[in-house]
């Protein structure tokens, strides 16, 4: 599907970059490859659990850099036809050294860019430090950063295609921002991965991570979609996909090859249940509809407490069903672990880690933990209506 102009020749110059879209191809191909590096990312950090990094050639690997490529050629294309081909979207492009497109492609190339470097740090990381690393390392942390690049590179593109479009409603675009805020809520949920791990979700550190990371998806990408139930969907996303890979995983056959062993490690070994932020979510798009006409600080100092406080009040008393033995089966996942990791030998996994050692402690990280959720609530509804009006 191309872009067709349909600007009659008297309109204002302002008025010429409204025209009616149907989505590109290369925005389709961007977001397949976002998935796949998704994937592939997923599937690398279940063999990371279950075999070990043994090799940088894992199929995971090769995965992820294949997502990365098919997001590099979209974008390469996208500016080499919009630069020097007859191109309908150039009147509403940016240009960057005599390049034109329109601005997120620019941004998701470099995100993609960044995933390819990131790629021979890591393999030379891995063998100076050890071939199954901590996941926190500068190469992961470069590729992450790209990953996270390119998601927004392809939600800008999508937007400013969406809001150069007369067409409502606007086919499957808003639902390709929802998407992309899905796969970002599911990224930001791995970067906090350890301090908000089933042990800590008793601890207000717990709740100060979501508050800091999580709007950045789950608000801008709700609210910039323009759906009544945006964050909802949002939420709905990243708990589906998290499922599909909690329970598909395991039914795949793994052996791990580096040591030590402390679990037999007999299939691949999921992340862990999702976080219940679909419930914050709900919340969040009930205050946006009443709210709807209010100013963006009224919003967030409203929308930003109510969404961590319902997420607190759902997530704490689940974390207790999470360390029972109720849980400990495939659907919840509880008794899944990693085949280096040292539960049941050095520490106990049922047991809740005390992070704040004090009740001060507790009630002050707490209290910086719902300022931040206004703060990052107030700061990611403002890029999402940005988001509403980005035309290039």
């Amino acid at each position: 599907m191309s872009e067709t102009q349909t600007v009659p020749a008297g309109l204002q110059v302002q008025e010429r970059h409204v025209i009616s879209v149907s989505i590109p191809r290369t925005i389709w191909l961007t977001v397949a490859g976002i998935f796949i590096t998704f994937i592939g990312g997923t599937w690398d950090l279940a063999w990371h659990y279950s075999i070990g990094r043994e090799t940088f050639w894992t199929p995971a690997h090769i995965l992820v850099q294949a997502g990365g490529i098919l997001v590099a050629l979209a974008c390469a294309y996208t500016i080499l036809t919009t630069s020097f081909g007859a191109s309908p979207v150039r009147a509403a492009s940016v240009r960057i050294l005599r390049l034109y497109a329109p601005g997120g492609v620019f941004v998701a190339l470099w995100g993609s860019v960044a995933m390819f470097a990131s790629a021979p740090f890591d393999n030379w990381w891995h063998n100076a430090y050890g071939l199954d690393a901590k996941i926190y390392t500068p190469p992961h942390v470069l590729l992450a950063t790209g990953y996270y690049a390119a998601q927004v590179g392809a939600m800008v593109w999508i937007a400013s295609t969406m809001n150069r479009s007369r067409q409502a409603p606007r086919g499957w675009l808003p639902w390709l921002i929802l998407f992309m805020g899905g796969i970002g809520v599911l990224q930001l949920s791995v970067f906090i991965l350890n301090p908000t791990w089933f042990t800590h979700m008793h601890a207000a550190q717990c709740y100060l991570m979501v508050a800091l990371f999580i709007p950045a998806a789950l608000i801008a990408a709700g609210w910039a979609s323009l759906h009544k139930w945006g964050c909802t969907i949002v939420g709905g996303i990243y708990t589906g996909i998290s499922l599909g890979a909690e329970w598909l995983l395991p039914l795949f056959p793994a052996q791990p090859k580096l040591g030590p062993v402390y679990h037999n490690v007999t299939h691949l070994v999921p992340l862990r249940f999702p976080l219940l932020l679909i419930v914050g979510a709900f919340v969040a798009d009930l205050l946006l509809q009443r709210l709807k006409h209010r100013p963006s600080w009224i919003k967030s100092l409203l929308i930003g407490p109510a969404f961590l406080l319902s997420y607190l009040a759902v997530q704490w008393p689940f974390a207790n069903f999470l360390m029972s033995p109720a849980s400990r089966h495939w659907i919840f996942g509880s008794a899944y672990f990693a085949y280096a990791d040292h539960a049941g030998f050095l520490y106990n996994p049922y047991r809740f880690i005390v992070v704040e050692k004090t009740p001060v402690a507790f009630a002050v990280t707490m209290l910086v933990a719902f300022l931040a959720s206004i703060l990052t609530t107030l700061l990611w509804m403002c890029w999402g209506e940005w988001m509403l009006r980005v035309r290039r």
